[in-house]
């Protein structure tokens, strides 16, 4: 069987990952072997390069969104690029504002990417504006310029095999059409932005864990910030996970001001993930995972993996009550239509979760005229609270016993480390 798929993580449209699946029947069991795996290009050739040199003059009757950029990356020696998919030695900040076409030019959930330099920022994306944010005073002064008047802020960290274009192009349109006003803040980490380099950017990830603390960190700390929300897609969401158990153990506790984590699609081993979170500690933000158990690429990852599952390609709804008295919410994503055929980019590209990832940064209400994607896939608008609301389970959920429910408690919690029928628990 020949299945055409775009590839794990990938946010940017443009690409198909090939993955040819045989059946091999051994002792009445059949297990399916990835065989091979291959890039074809399918519309890269009428995407432009260097598309993040600005415009000339700044275009009139279209949409800006600025913002705040962190990155890991190389600087490129290509004004247009800005910098590599290779590791930098140090983080570099920007400010950097992009156009967007007006909505009768647009559908929601898609980036416009230009076909030519320069594009037309009628209908497609464009950068009008870049400027380095040469001190930690200039970054104090950028939240302030762009500060809501909650003092909101979303630090988005992007996912597997994205360029430093794609994610900024990517961010910018998440802002504009979930319709958040929160200050937005782009964490890029060193993707070489291809298939076959999925180990190059798991480690490149790993190697930005520190810089995602400090950028976390200075946020927290400027009096222009009282709300923290990061967004992370897929491999970004374990690169979340890292950085905020990392802050936890170099700050005692995660700060308070860091108050809702969305994990969408997470490519996170699901072992690996219960000691993330139990070594965040006690006084941890609201999370909320966007799951699918129909996501393509996450299968491919689980395989790449040694077949453990990943988050946010699990079935966690039996698990629904314990995981929300903890304070994480699943969004079972498996019903809902997206234009992506591995089914992993809901989260941006479903008109219906974007405008809901807005109105959770907004903390707005779910109610509304027409049925809203709450309603659709069975979440309940009675549990909404806080800056980002708290969001029910999706779909009913399966009854756990006492005994089990108490067993999977202990082992998400702390338990200081004690010796307890010859084993301490891990």
């Amino acid at each position: 069987m020949t299945r055409s798929l775009p590839h794990p993580g990938r946010v940017a449209q443009g690409y198909r990952l090939v993955a040819t699946i045989a059946t091999v029947r051994c002792a009445c069991k059949t297990a399916p072997i990835l065989l091979a795996l291959s890039l074809i290009t399918s519309g890269c050739a009428n995407r432009a390069q260097d598309v993040l040199q600005p415009l000339a003059v700044a275009p009139t009757g279209t949409s800006r969104v600025t913002m705040l950029v962190a990155t890991t990356r190389k600087p490129s020696d290509d004004p247009g690029k800005l910098y590599s998919g290779d590791r930098g030695t140090a983080i570099s900040l920007n400010s950097v504002d992009v156009s967007i076409p007006p909505d009768r030019n647009r559908k929601i959930g898609e980036v416009q990417w230009p076909s030519r330099m320069p594009p037309n920022p009628q209908k497609e994306f464009a950068v009008t504006e870049f400027a380095k944010v040469e001190s930690e005073g200039k970054a104090l002064d950028w939240y302030r310029r762009n500060r809501n008047k909650r003092h909101q802020v979303i630090i988005f960290v992007h996912g597997f095999n994205n360029t430093y274009a794609d994610a900024v192009f990517r961010f910018a349109q998440i802002v504009h059409d979930s319709g958040t006003n929160a200050a937005p803040i782009l964490f890029t980490w060193p993707s070489r932005g291809r298939v076959f380099d999925y180990l190059y950017d798991k480690e490149s990830a790993n190697y930005s864990r520190r810089a995602l603390e400090d950028l976390i960190l200075q946020a927290v700390k400027s009096p222009d910030v009282s709300d923290v929300t990061i967004l992370a897609h897929s491999m970004g969401g374990w690169l979340a996970a890292e950085a905020l158990r990392g802050v936890a153990m170099r700050e005692k506790s995660i700060p308070a001001k860091v108050k809702n984590v969305v994990l969408a699609s997470p490519d996170i081993d699901i072992d690996v993930f219960r000691r993330q979170f139990t070594e965040m500690g006690q006084k941890r933000p609201h999370f909320a995972i966007l799951t699918s158990t129909r996501d393509k690429a996450l299968e491919v990852s689980s395989w790449l993996s040694g077949g453990v599952n990943r988050v946010g390609g699990s079935d966690l709804r039996p698990y629904a009550p314990m995981l929300e008295e903890l304070g994480v919410s699943v969004i079972d994503t498996s019903a809902i239509v997206t234009n992506d055929p591995l089914g992993h980019n809901a989260f941006a590209d479903s008109p219906e979760i974007v405008r809901l990832l807005g109105r959770r940064l907004a903390g707005q209400s779910l109610e509304g005229g027409k049925a809203s994607v709450a309603d659709q896939i069975g979440m309940s608008a009675a549990n909404l609270a806080g800056s980002a609301a708290r969001v029910a389970v999706a779909a009913p959920v399966a009854v756990i016993s006492p005994e089990a429910r108490e067993i999977l408690k202990r082992e998400l919690s702390s338990d200081g480390g004690k010796i307890k029928d010859g084993q301490i628990s891990y």
